[in-house]
């Protein structure tokens, strides 16, 4: 669940990117054929986006039924063992995910994030699953978090995927990293944190994949240094995996988080300038 959204105003130039520039008097049919081109190129790039997203979704959905099974037939280490690859499709698709602001909290919502009578969702089951050990009582909340996932597949046909969203979510995927995940505070009972920090990261990447053709066209350097930053970041995590997930957040070093949140950093700040250079297509 995002916790800021610091980088919007950034962002919220990139809103100059897709049509939004005025057309002013002494504009030429040739330039008028560059932008629509332009314009076709990126509307090409939101669609690819959303049948990525839309995916995810769907493997969400088939994850959570898993999961919620297991909790609700009392197999509490099964849980365990799904509740982080699971959560993963929705933190790579969670610029969708998150369009949906009374759905959200409900999958997503930690401690203290909404009123208790209203806590459900994954997280709280996490309580339940890593601080009591137990599944017991907690079957009405992985029947009704199964529930809203399956709202949430049903509802994300709807979406309209913008460059302005699409541009947004990347960087908002690393500020989820920087706020949440790499301080240990998304998994606090679970402490699977890597996994979610992996999952926001890998959604900020295909998002960048996919724009990588027009950003080459108006700034090669940037998309270097960028593949470049994103390159450093899996170099890192890569030195924290354990067989086929990763290791626990309180098995890391103090140096370890700063190099991580360094890592993170130094990625946000080229990655933002994305919708920048693109401005005027």
């Amino acid at each position: 669940m995002k916790k800021a959204k610091a980088s919007l105003a950034v962002l919220l130039s990139t809103s100059l990117l897709f049509g939004c520039a005025q057309e002013n008097e002494g504009t030429k049919p040739a330039d008028d054929k560059a932008k629509q081109k332009s314009v076709s190129k990126l509307d090409d790039v939101s669609n690819e986006y959303r049948e990525y997203a839309i995916n995810e979704i769907e493997e969400f959905v088939k994850a959570t039924e898993e999961f919620t099974a297991a909790v609700s037939a009392g197999d509490s280490k099964k849980a365990k063992e799904l509740y982080a690859p699971a959560r993963m499709h929705y933190e790579r698709a969670e610029p969708i995910a998150e369009v949906f602001g009374d759905l959200d909290p409900k999958i997503d919502a930690r401690k203290g994030d909404v009123k208790d009578e209203e806590w459900g969702g994954y997280h709280r089951i996490e309580m339940g699953l890593w601080q009591e050990n137990t599944t017991k009582g907690y079957e009405k909340y992985a029947k009704q978090l199964m529930s809203d996932v399956n709202l949430l597949r049903a509802k994300v046909e709807t979406v309209e995927v913008t460059p302005d969203l699409l541009i947004t979510g990347a960087v908002d995927l690393l500020n989820e990293v920087s706020t949440s995940k790499v301080t240990g505070e998304e998994d606090r009972y679970s402490h699977t944190d890597l996994y979610d920090f992996v999952a926001n990261v890998e959604g900020a990447e295909k998002i960048f994949e996919l724009l990588t053709p027009a950003l080459k066209e108006k700034d090669a350097k940037l998309a270097e240094e960028i593949q470049q930053r994103f390159d450093e970041v899996y170099a890192l995590l890569e030195k924290h995996k354990k067989g086929d997930g990763y290791i626990s957040y309180t098995d890391l070093k103090k140096p370890e988080v700063k190099e991580l949140s360094q890592a993170i950093d130094a990625l946000a700040e080229p990655l933002s300038q994305i919708g920048i250079v693109t401005e005027g297509s």
